[in-house]
């Protein structure tokens, strides 16, 4: 159902949904930037329209308001263990199609991945409305298109910014205010981008052999990659994570376990009882990063774990493109097959 606001109703329609939401944006973190009076693009709660960033990239994904960097998920004191709460109010979270489509990906690990769901995700997905913002130009390092992500309806409601005036489409009945209420309907199909800057051809499932996993492609990483994990932590379909038991008294009889984002590019991650480590290299790991985003999840689930934001390419301090890495693989892929 489409509605059409004016400029000076915009910000009425954002009050009346924080009487029932938290909502989350991409916003400027003023000097939270990697160098000296530079800022940061992230996510957080904003109170207007006007704290929106749209003309740059968010540096970092939406996971992070459901999925936190850290979680206590229970307190233990002597024999007791006390499961933490949550905040009860709901979100509204404000994203681009290929977040959307990525949120579906972090959905298929966390609750269809098994017989099990992880019910610390579950009980805060479960609280999560999404508005989706129309992008029909994307930016430099974007690659959505390619991976099958530039194209998103599972949408709660979608927004499109206009020269004074904001167009919605309402999809879930309880995101339609009081001021959309008895207001004629307004026409708006969502339009999305068709073509990006950057065209990655992932190698067919039937391609990725054993050779592919030897070749000295990998041996490039191991010389460029840093293993700073910055890649992993901007990804919106990373999911990896690691447990923590923290004891809070010199008796050890109170303390937490906490979750904490992982990542496969980070030194430790792979070590295993004993002491050994099979991925030692950081070309290996980088290895391991690829074939799960654009090989394994697609065998198991039917598309790609990437969707393509490019946020990847665009945090490396080392410059490293996944993009053109995945580009390579399948032109390696072409070789060996001939």
């Amino acid at each position: 159902m489409g509605f059409r606001l004016a400029e000076n109703e915009k910000d009425r329609y954002l009050s009346e949904l924080l009487q029932s939401y938290h909502v989350f944006a991409p916003v400027a973190k003023a000097g939270k930037g990697a160098f000296s009076d530079t800022d940061v693009v992230g996510y957080g709660e904003i109170e207007s329209f006007g704290d929106i960033v749209l003309d740059r990239k968010s540096h970092f994904s939406p996971k992070e308001v459901f999925y936190p960097v850290r979680e206590t998920l229970f307190q233990f004191l002597k024999d007791e263990v006390l499961e933490t709460t949550i905040d009860e109010k709901p979100l509204v979270v404000l994203v681009r199609p290929c977040d959307l489509n990525g949120v579906r990906r972090l959905d298929t690990i966390f609750l269809k991945n098994g017989q099990e769901v992880d019910t610390y995700y579950e009980r805060r997905r479960k609280k999560v409305k999404f508005l989706m913002v129309e992008c029909t130009e994307g930016f430099d390092t974007c690659f959505c298109v390619s991976m099958g992500s530039n194209v998103a309806t599972d949408y709660d409601g979608a927004l499109r910014f206009e020269e004074g005036s904001l167009l919605l489409d309402i999809k879930d009945p309880a995101l339609a205010t009081e001021i959309l209420r008895d207001r004629p309907e307004a026409d708006f199909q969502v339009e999305y981008i068709r073509e990006n800057k950057v065209k990655v051809d992932a190698p067919p499932l039937e391609a990725v052999t054993k050779d592919l996993f030897d070749h000295d492609l990998w041996t490039e990483y191991t010389s460029r990659c840093i293993a700073c994990g910055r890649c992993n932590t901007s990804c919106i379909t990373c999911s990896c994570f690691t447990m923590q038991d923290v004891q809070v008294n010199d008796e050890k009889n109170l303390g937490e376990r906490r979750r904490v984002w992982a990542s496969c590019h980070i030194d430790g991650y792979s070590d295993m009882a004993g002491g050994h480590n099979f991925r030692k290299k950081h070309g290996e790991k980088m290895r391991f990063k690829t074939m799960h985003k654009v090989n394994d999840y697609h065998r198991r689930f039917g598309e790609h774990m990437c969707v393509g934001c490019g946020r990847c390419d665009d945090v490396c301090p080392e410059y490293i493109s996944f993009s053109k890495c995945i580009n390579k693989l399948n032109q390696i892929a072409k070789e060996v097959a001939q």
